[in-house]
């Protein structure tokens, strides 16, 4: 059933989206700065069990929420999208708070584990902006949404950092989940969802009825999906080695640890920037040339990266990496939204979550491996070489599809 959309009501939701997901976006990326350090004042360590330790709490978010997202996704599409972001705020709020009573290792893991089974709010405020706003704004709204996770994400290890000079490491887990509360009175209070006025048994038996087997569209979702977490995989390989390579171009600079800070957040400042112009661009020309300008970019900025021999030039082409991201990632979720029964939204933006949690953990194993085995350029080779298979894939997909 076609829904109206005040006017008033899907801005005021990408305003508000946009500030709860950067404040969350801060949140979850403050604590990593000193997770290795916090891991080490909960025992008598050496350095590899502290680098194990710290992979493994690192890991186990990514790896439960791959689980656990399409389970939280199927119930936003029955309860509604509002409800799983304040669901997801709450939780955690609580989880974040108690990290910073835990006194051991084996308590941080744990509770860690939880905040991927208690998560899905970046996820479900895609949904619900994707469901809330005109299909002829979709691709702007999202665009937005994005700006406001990165921003937060790229300001989180600052401000995390200061206030771990500040005070405590506990103090710090205190105050982020201070800060999820406060994200959950400004959605409970200021976001507007408005539902379809269908009958509680026809949804209910069209929810029910739609499985994998006879969903349309799904060819192209999943191949969607597989985009994101090739994409994400990318993204993340460079994370193991951003200093070292750095230190590599310059090995005696007194300036390392800033620039390498340069280099890392280069491409999120890049999507901000990008994000809500290429959205415009996607809504005016099409999604699906957006893409596949955005495996353009991608792919002509990692080939040079791997032959680079200053810090500025890499500087500049993960400036161009962030772009791309700004082209690939709000015009994914507008096509997954376009493609996905309007019941069925949350739940399909939950497994991208899924697949995109599968690259977060993938990406820096891989680039580890390939430092390991061969040197710190090949990663970039390598990125190239996912990029245009991912490109392949989804022009094959599109043209078979129709997308």
């Amino acid at each position: 059933m076609k829904l109206h959309f005040p006017k008033e009501d899907w801005q005021r939701n990408v305003i508000v989206v946009w500030f709860a997901v950067f404040i969350t976006g801060i949140g979850l990326s403050e604590i990593l700065p000193f997770l290795s350090l916090y891991i080490g004042t909960l025992g008598d360590f050496s350095k590899n069990q502290i680098t194990l330790y710290s992979g493994m709490a690192f890991a186990v978010t990514f790896l439960v929420t791959a689980f656990i997202a399409p389970i939280w996704g199927k119930l936003a599409d029955k309860s509604g999208r509002k409800l799983m972001m304040l669901r997801a705020a709450a939780g955690m709020a609580i989880v974040f708070f108690l990290m910073g009573f835990t006194t051991n290792v084996w308590q941080l893991i744990a509770l860690r584990g939880v905040q991927g089974a208690l998560g899905g709010f970046v996820s479900n405020s895609n949904a619900l902006i994707a469901t809330q706003t005109p299909k002829e704004k979709m691709g702007r709204a999202l665009g937005t949404v994005v700006t406001g996770f990165t921003a937060g994400n790229l300001l989180g290890p600052l401000v995390g950092g200061a206030m771990a000079s500040a005070f405590s490491y506990q103090t710090v887990f205190h105050i982020t989940g201070v800060i999820m509360a406060i994200v959950f009175v400004f959605i409970l209070f200021l976001v507007k969802e408005n539902r379809p006025e269908i009958k509680e048994e026809k949804q209910n038996d069209q929810i029910e009825n739609v499985t994998w087997k006879n969903l349309p569209n799904k060819q192209i979702l999943v191949g969607l999906f597989i985009t994101t977490m090739l994409v994400q995989t990318v993204n993340m390989s460079i994370n193991p080695i951003v200093s070292l390579f750095v230190q590599e171009l310059i090995p005696h600079s007194p300036n390392l640890t800033f620039l390498a800070g340069v280099v890392a957040a280069a491409p999120g400042l890049a999507t901000v920037i990008a994000a809500p112009i290429f959205g415009r661009l996607g809504d005016h020309f099409g999604t699906r040339y957006l893409i596949e300008i955005g495996f353009l970019i991608a792919i002509s900025a990692f080939v040079p990266t791997a032959f680079v021999s200053s810090v500025t030039m890499l500087i500049v082409l993960r400036f161009i990496v962030g772009i791309s991201d700004a082209t690939l990632l709000p015009a994914i979720q507008t096509l997954l939204s376009k493609n996905s029964p309007s019941f069925m939204v949350s739940r399909v933006f939950a497994y991208n979550q899924s697949f995109q949690a599968v690259g977060a953990v993938a990406g820096p194993m891989l680039g580890a491996f390939i430092a390991n085995v061969m040197n710190y350029r090949m990663i970039f080779i390598f990125s190239a070489l996912i990029m245009f298979l991912n490109a392949l894939l989804f022009v094959w997909n599109n043209r078979k599809n129709k997308a």
